[in-house]
């Protein structure tokens, strides 16, 4: 892609000061040879010494290609990352999932019209040097800190439970640094949304869905629950009339329609959809798309109310007017915000809380890192306005560096 042929004049050479990382002889150091491991663990008079844990990449050496560390296996992390020429640059990939998420499509895996592997991509297909060359990685981690002064990410990697491994912290040095963290869901403070809603924006969120939806029309089928019942655990809510929300609910409702009527037909009268939103559907798109998506909509059973959710408990919601709404399924997609970890790095910030970048998506006042797609925002003395959370932006973003 044209603008790494170009990071190196718009960014200064890396530090000197990059603290390099004592070795230890390993029995892998053959295989291992960029690893290093941390001496205090053989400081240790004990016979049998606790298991060495790596402590992370070192510096690149002067016949090494530089190192491209990217945060994250986003729409904008993985674009870049398939744009990187592997014969100038080795690629390190840091993200607490090894696969990209086809988020305009995770709607139709909820409700079967598409399988779950049909929208996810191995990071290693899309960057197959990650797999393949000695000086690129893919690691499975959350990053937990940045030394910008000494060019350095801290990581820890991810464990599922307590009876897996214990979690391993290390650090990588970098050349050039591009976080790509992407954004998280906002709840806006509202008590009872992480606990009883479910979100949309990853693989197993759409499996959660699925799975609930179906245990509920299962279960509303079972003798002696009364009709009141029924009509609650099959009421699905949808919170959030954006692009994410509509297609959402236009989906489930097409899922009634065709599936439903057709397989529970016990029950196929007691299944509605319910969508909430503040203002208007769609209000950040054209009038005319606005008009046609609320015909639709309507057309195909789905309620439209519009207010504000105050509280949300376990089996029902409570609005800004007192009325409360009664669900089985609880979808929240009311946009999203900066995640704690983007808020608590010490870098410039835009307006909102994203990583404030320059208009070739520099990160000022720190040598070598850039930021692109949820995480970042144009800086006010851009003059530019603050890019719209969507997959096109992030994908297109990379498109921005001069040639």
């Amino acid at each position: 892609m044209a603008w790494f042929g170009n990071l190196i004049r718009f960014s200064t050479t890396k530090s000197a000061s990059s603290s390099s990382i004592t070795t230890k002889p390993l029995i892998l150091n053959t295989l291992f040879s960029h690893f290093t491991t941390d001496a205090s663990l053989h400081n240790h008079s004990h016979s049998s010494p606790p298991p060495t844990q790596f402590a992370g990449l070192g510096p690149t050496k002067h016949n090494e290609k530089p190192r491209i560390v990217v945060l994250g296996s986003g729409w904008a992390g993985c674009r870049l990352m398939k744009g990187i020429d592997t014969k100038l640059y080795d690629v390190v990939c840091v993200s607490p999932r090894n696969h990209m998420v086809f988020t305009p499509l995770l709607a139709s895996t909820c409700v079967g019209t598409l399988e779950f592997r049909s929208v996810a991509e191995p990071i290693a297909r899309i960057q197959p040097a990650i797999s393949k060359e000695p000086g690129s990685y893919f690691f499975l981690a959350n990053c937990t800190g940045l030394d910008t002064h000494n060019h350095l990410v801290h990581c820890h990697t991810v464990t599922d439970g307590a009876n897996t491994v214990d979690p391993w912290k290390f650090s990588i040095s970098y050349d050039k640094l591009v976080i790509a963290l992407g954004a998280e869901a906002s709840t806006f403070g509202i008590q009872g949304v992480k606990e009883h809603a479910v979100f949309l924006r990853e693989v197993h969120h759409a499996q959660e869905i699925r799975r609930k939806l179906l245990l509920n029309l299962m279960l509303s089928d079972v003798p002696g629950i009364s009709e009141e019942e029924k009509r609650s655990l099959l009421h699905c809510v949808v919170v959030g009339g954006g692009p994410t929300g509509v297609e959402f609910s236009g989906e489930l409702s097409d899922f009634i329609m065709r599936d439903v009527r057709q397989r529970y037909t016990h029950v196929k009268d007691y299944i509605h959809v319910t969508l909430i939103e503040a203002n208007e559907i769609l209000s950040s798109f054209d009038d005319r798309l606005r008009r046609y998506a609320t015909k639709q909509l309507t057309k195909s059973g789905v309620r439209l109310v519009r207010g504000i959710v105050k509280d949300v408990k376990p089996q029902k919601l409570i609005l800004n007017d007192g009325s409360e709404v009664p669900y089985g399924l609880l979808v929240w997609s009311t946009g999203v915000g900066p995640s704690l970890f983007v808020k608590s790095l010490d870098l410039p910030k835009s307006p909102g809380g994203r990583i404030g970048i320059d208009e070739w998506l520099r990160v000022p006042a720190v040598q070598d890192v850039f930021a692109i797609g949820d995480c970042s925002g144009f800086l006010e003395s851009t003059g530019k306005t603050v890019l719209p959370a969507l997959a096109q932006v992030n994908s297109d973003q990379c498109e921005l560096f001069p040639s």
